[in-house]
């Protein structure tokens, strides 16, 4: 009798309508898809159990076992990623059949339990709840009621709660995916023989000895051996609470903690840092672990082995000692370069504190450089003496480095802290390991394009400072650059604290010889009939600025002026009117304004006649005129940077805010008129040098833009030291001199930052060519290890492939690195390492054609 065909699958690509027995014969391998059945009216659910499919383990498709086992209590449930399944499931009892664990293992499923397993999970569905969770950071929990959902929205089917088995089964995934991508299956000693932070993605950049380094690299000269330089940075979280890949070993730490919790951590001697003053203060009851500690690479934001620790309250020193010592047990390294946003504090009796740790955590300090330093980001609320003794920007052979990588990488595990704060202390370590691992290997693939952007940037910002110290330093005397450079090499070989600041007394002087300039520029003067030329020049350039001074009266007057204010107005007026009658004598003066009257200096009349002696003699003070605006506006700026600087450390109250804004206003009025006095000396230099056939004649003079006026220090800057370039108006002729008050200084302190500036960027070309040749090095050591493990053996086949293929991987991104690095890195490395790893092709099986994959392939996963 035929059956109706009555039944269609949801997952397959056909949509046809089948009997029940073709629609289990087509799903024998696929028992995880799902089936719907027409029953007159609609479709509903149906099991593929229900309709007789039972899959048979432990035998081919074809052939069926003659001694069949089912499962325990026909009780066997399979997660998908496309829901939960009921499977009907027999295992095979043959003689020579494996076990029911790895029966279940060979079709691609994971068993929950080693005995009598009632639930298990496909490899497919484990793989992706962890990409998931590493994009999304969603919790084990969402994703597993996802599928229940998935599985039946309507809650009126009976479902078997298989959470529990679920999370048992990720951990213990997520584990073996650890262990096996660390080579623990080809190690000889095994799992056991895991030793602590072997499991960790190392960082390819950084200097591994035996790896990526020469083989004499502890002969090279100071001037080299900087590159092979540890950077280290170290930050604590306190998101990460809690109610052995990246954690260090528990029991000694937990040991070490708990002898020394009575001892009271030291008082900060620097700003009132929160992180030590209030490390015995901050609330801890109820919680496990207030937070996690870390030491990171501080170049390449990556993870170190045995870097990470629980905090029990507050980020006290014991933890941090205990976390970096632990980090470095095994290092090698002659340079360490360490980043901490309180190291100022920390770093004191840190070697004293080292000797309360276990011997394995010792470090020789006496035979290794070892530098501190301030976070950049964190550096300016320090005391200005930390600002310059633990500052990356004054420091030789740092590069570019910021020391701000732990803070970077807080915004990708902090989504994860809600879910482990019920989390038991293995299942949180694990949860962390685990995210730890993939952010490092994203890190290890992304190396190719951030290495390559920094370089693109580095070489662009190296050219352009380079020019600007050369610009600057070709208008410094030669006595002065010698004893600056003296001073500066001298500074930096032993640091200390010199500052150049400026007192409120210096600025009330300033202030005061301006305003007596001020009035020497007000005295009357009476022109007569046979006044000289260059008289006649210099009044009317006078006028011109009494004009700009009396419009500047007239527009702060406001709309409701006193009259007391009006007659003011009008008696300047009046005088003004007798000097321009006085200047003009031959000329018709209208009943104007005479802030309005135009003067007609021979910049003023174009092409039109004018004696050539007066237009010579209007140039010479017109150039005169810009180089001195040029001077006081320099003196106004550094005056009111001061004066703003002093106000918002020292004033406080409304009455004196209100006296320190007016000082600060009026500074900011004779900058104004001192920009308007330069532009206008400016626009008649322009107009008399046709006339006057001047070629090349502007020098260091340019035509002022409001961008162009910025303090020599800013300090509400936006931009970074290591980044900030001076303006042109800074960069003139005997800057470096103390005539006319000037600020020699200051001019002094920006010549020794310019040249760091520039020392800086270069050093990071440098440092960044380094690294593409520590990555490209590191890659052919590991691929020579992969390589070395590719066993022909029948009963290691398994290995032996995947083996092959992480070889195949390293080659790959080596030469796609290549690919990318091949303008910034030199034709020996780019042979040696072609060399290598086309020797390493003829050991392998052939996946590409080329070298490499090129800049659109995508790499293998």
């Amino acid at each position: 009798m035929l059956t109706p065909h009555q039944h269609r699958c949801q997952d397959c690509l056909d949509s046809q309508l089948y009997c029940c027995t073709c629609i289990v014969k087509n799903h024998v391998r696929l028992p995880t898809h799902i089936i719907q059945e027409w029953n007159s009216y609609f479709f509903q659910h149906i099991s593929l159990k229900n309709m007789g499919l039972c899959v048979q383990l432990g035998h081919t498709l074809s052939d069926w076992c003659i001694l069949p086992q089912r499962a325990f209590n026909d009780d066997f449930v399979l997660i998908d990623t496309n829901g939960i399944h009921e499977i009907g499931l027999d295992f095979c009892g043959c003689k020579i059949s494996q076990t029911h664990t790895k029966q279940i293992l060979c079709v691609g499923w994971f068993p929950s339990t080693s005995t009598d397993s009632q639930t298990a999970a496909t490899f497919r569905v484990l793989h992706h709840y962890q990409i998931l969770s590493f994009e999304s950071k969603a919790s084990a929990y969402e994703f597993y009621h996802s599928l229940v959902h998935l599985t039946d929205n309507t809650g009126l089917r009976r479902q078997k709660d298989c959470y529990e088995s679920f999370m048992h089964m990720v951990r213990e995934w997520h584990h073996l995916v650890m262990l096996k991508c660390s080579r623990r299956g080809h190690d000889l000693s095994g799992v056991m023989g895991t030793s602590e932070g072997q499991c960790t993605v190392l960082c390819p950049a950084c200097p591994q000895p035996g790896k990526n380094l020469p083989d004499n690299w502890k002969d090279t000269p100071k001037t080299k051996s900087w590159l092979y330089g540890l950077f280290l940075a170290i930050d604590a979280n306190f998101c990460l609470k809690r109610c052995a890949a990246y954690f260090m070993e528990e029991s000694s730490y937990k040991s070490h903690i708990l002898d020394r919790a009575g001892e009271t951590q030291e008082k900060s001697t620097c700003s009132s840092h929160n992180a030590v003053n209030m490390a015995d203060t901050k609330l801890s009851q109820g919680l496990a672990a207030m937070g996690v500690g870390m030491v990171d690479c501080a170049w390449h934001n990556m993870k170190r082995p045995n870097g990470v620790g629980d905090l029990q309250k507050g980020e006290k020193y014991m933890n941090m000692d205990y976390l970096f010592f632990s980090t470095l047990q095994h290092s090698v390294l002659d340079i360490l370069n360490v980043s901490y946003d309180i190291a100022c504090q920390w770093h004191k009796h840190l070697w004293s504190r080292m000797l309360t740790l276990p011997p394995s955590h010792h470090l020789n300090y006496l035979s290794k450089t070892v530098h501190f330093f301030i976070p950049k980001f964190h550096l300016p609320v320090h005391v200005s003496k930390c600002q310059t003794i633990f500052s990356f920007n004054f420091t030789h052979f740092v590069g570019h480095t910021d020391g701000e990588a732990p803070e970077r990488g807080w915004s990708n595990i902090n989504p994860i802290a809600s879910s482990m704060k019920a989390m038991g202390p293995g299942c949180r370590r694990d949860t962390l390991d685990d995210h730890f691992g993939d952010w490092n290997w994203k890190k290890v693939v992304g190396l190719g394009l951030s290495l390559l952007s920094k370089m693109k940037e580095t070489t662009a910002e190296k050219g352009e400072h380079r020019a600007a110290f050369e610009e600057f330093d070709s208008v410094i005397t030669p006595e002065n650059r010698t004893a600056w450079k003296a001073e500066m090499e001298a500074w930096e070989e032993n640091p200390n604290n010199i500052t150049v600041t400026i007192t409120q007394a210096s600025a009330c002087l300033s202030l005061a010889q301006l305003e007596a300039e001020e009035l020497e520029h007000g005295v009357d003067l009476l022109l007569h009939s046979d006044i000289s030329p260059s008289v006649l020049i210099r009044s009317g350039i006078d006028l011109e600025q009494e004009q700009q001074h009396l419009k500047a009266m007239v527009d702060s007057m406001g709309i409701h002026a006193m009259d007391r204010q009006k007659l003011m107005i009008l008696h300047t007026r009046m005088s003004l009117h007798r000097k321009l009658e006085a200047w003009r004598q031959t000329q018709y003066l209208n009943p104007e304004n005479a802030e309005h009257m135009k003067l007609w200096l021979p910049s003023s009349l174009n092409s039109k006649a004018c004696d050539l002696h007066l237009q010579h003699v209007e140039w010479e003070l017109q150039f005169t005129q810009a180089h001195d605006a040029l001077e006081e506006l320099r003196q106004c700026l550094y005056i009111h940077c001061s004066l703003l600087t002093f106000k918002r450390e020292w004033i406080q109250g409304q009455g004196a805010n209100t006296c320190a804004q007016n000082a600060l206003a009026r500074i900011h009025n004779r900058q104004a008129a001192y920009i308007k006095r330069y532009r206008i000396a400016w626009g008649a230099l322009k107009s008399l040098a046709p006339m006057l056939n001047k070629v090349d004649w502007c020098g260091h003079l340019q035509d002022l833009l409001d961008n162009d006026v910025k303090p020599l220090v800013d300090p509400f800057g936006t931009q970074g030291e290591g980044r900030r370039r001076l303006t042109w108006i800074w960069m003139m002729d005997g800057m470096d001199s103390h005539v006319d008050g000037g600020d020699a200084d200051g001019v002094r302190v920006e010549w020794c930052k310019s040249r760091t500036r520039a020392l800086r960027w270069a050093e990071e070309v440098e440092l960044l060519q380094e690294e593409m040749r520590h990555v490209l090095q590191f890659l052919e050591w590991q691929a020579d290890w992969w390589a070395a493990r590719c066993d022909t053996a029948a009963h290691n086949e398994g290995l032996s492939a995947y083996a092959a293929r992480q070889a195949d991987i390293r080659h790959c991104m080596a030469g796609h690195f290549c690919h990318l690095w091949a303008p910034f890195i030199s034709p020996d490395i780019m042979n040696e390492v072609t060399g290598f790893f086309s020797y390493i092709v003829l050991k392998l099986p052939k996946t590409t054609d080329t070298f490499g994959p090129g800049p659109g392939d995508k790499l293998p996963t």
